[in-house]
């Protein structure tokens, strides 16, 4: 009895191992290492797209006015409050003016004082004129009274002699003159100087807005330029968009926006694109853009995130794959290609991408041609695959 119960137990030791080797490659064939990728797969399109640019961006307003004075000073007063909306030609705020009210009345006095120097100066030239006449008058009786020999040709000569001072005399009060008109409008044009820096120690607002910064209070000292109020016209209010680089072909001034605020998720606000940026963003890749609201909504506030749509211009017929499938291999991008029962990358130049997931394939791709869409896991050439109707999650742990 022993023989038979040894061969039957070898027996089933060898079918056991059998089983466990049977069942450890179909474990691997099938869901382990060396189980086949599961990929899905679909077969380019020719078709126009109603392509479009998506985007992010923030409200901002297009007039700002940063309201601060033109030399350091302290702040004496502050009018008005953040959120307040203000009038132009409103007083806003003023500055100390520290002695600039004692100069104004210093450089009176000196304009007072420089019109009586030109008072006298004028009267200075009255009188030299008329003595001037005089000696002309006397001077000539005198040529007459010598042509008769009534006089002598000496006394001739001294009233001749008072003609000449009279003429040097007269020059000197024309100077004089001059010279007092001149420090006059010296002294005006100073006076002129302290009135306007005096009128810039009054910060006012120079349109309708509203007030959306106070930086400085009362007894703050602020230096040249340095806002004191931050100022914003409502009216011009707008969406600064980010896009990114590689989604931003066609953007373009004059196309249609659509665009979702934040904070009013159920509307749709119309409007355009007003300005393109030349300058991109090098660190996020994006390029800018300036999009108008055709009319601005009420309550909008600024800094409110909002969501751009841009509509382009229908593209012309191209093949077309899902964006899913799009994939970067050795640096190039393009898309896995399923062709005689393998797998090969090719490198394609995409052209516009639509808002629903979808791009165009300038080149590399051509009727019939099948692409991989999803994959449980990265490819390379020469993968093991299994064509699948779709991928299913698998649950963590």
């Amino acid at each position: 009895m022993k023989f038979p119960d040894i061969r039957k137990r070898q027996v089933l030791a060898v079918g056991g191992a059998t089983l466990l080797v049977v069942a450890l490659v179909w474990v691997l064939t099938r869901i382990g290492p060396l189980a086949p990728t599961h990929i899905t797969v679909t077969e380019v399109q020719r078709e126009r797209l109603d392509a479009s640019v998506f985007g992010i961006g923030s409200v901002e307003a297009r007039q700002v006015w940063l309201m601060g004075p033109t030399v350091a000073g302290r702040v004496w007063r502050v009018h008005v409050d953040v959120g307040q909306a203000v009038k132009a030609g409103q007083l806003l705020a003023e500055m100390d003016p520290v002695d600039m009210d004692q100069r104004l009345l210093a450089q009176d006095a000196a304009l007072s004082r420089a019109a009586s120097v030109q008072t006298a100066a004028q009267a200075q030239v009255a009188d030299v004129k008329a003595r001037r006449e005089l000696a002309q008058a006397n001077l000539s009786r005198q040529k007459e009274l010598a042509r008769q020999h009534f006089i002598s040709p000496l006394a001739l000569e001294g009233r001749e002699q008072e003609v000449q001072s009279a003429d040097a005399a007269l020059q000197v009060a024309q100077a004089n003159l001059q010279a007092a008109r001149h420090d006059a409008a010296r002294l005006q044009a100073e006076r002129s100087a302290s009135v306007q820096q005096r009128q810039n120690t009054r910060l006012v607002a120079p349109a309708d807005a509203v007030v959306i910064s106070r930086d400085a209070e009362s007894g703050s000292t602020v230096v040249a330029g340095q806002p004191v109020l931050k100022l914003a016209n409502p009216a011009s209010l707008w969406v600064k968009l980010r896009v990114d680089q590689a989604r931003s072909t066609g953007l373009a001034v004059g196309l249609p926006a659509r665009m979702v605020l934040r904070s009013r998720p159920q509307e749709v606000f119309d409007g355009q694109v007003e300005r393109v940026e030349l300058q991109a963003d090098t660190v996020t890749e994006e390029r800018i853009a300036q999009v108008g609201f055709k009319q601005v909504p009420a309550a909008l506030s600024m800094g409110e995130m909002a969501e751009v749509t841009l509509q382009l211009q229908p593209t012309e017929p191209a093949w077309v794959v899902p964006q899913a499938s799009v994939q970067t291999h050795q640096g190039h991008t393009g898309v896995w290609r399923l062709k005689d029962g393998a797998l090969d990358f090719v490198a394609v130049q995409w052209g516009v991408v639509s808002i629903d997931g979808r791009v165009q394939a300038l080149s590399g791709l051509g009727a019939g041609d099948q692409v991989v869409v999803y994959s449980e896991k990265p490819l390379s050439a020469g993968t093991s695959f299994k064509v699948v109707d779709g991928l299913v999650k698998k649950a963590g742990p």
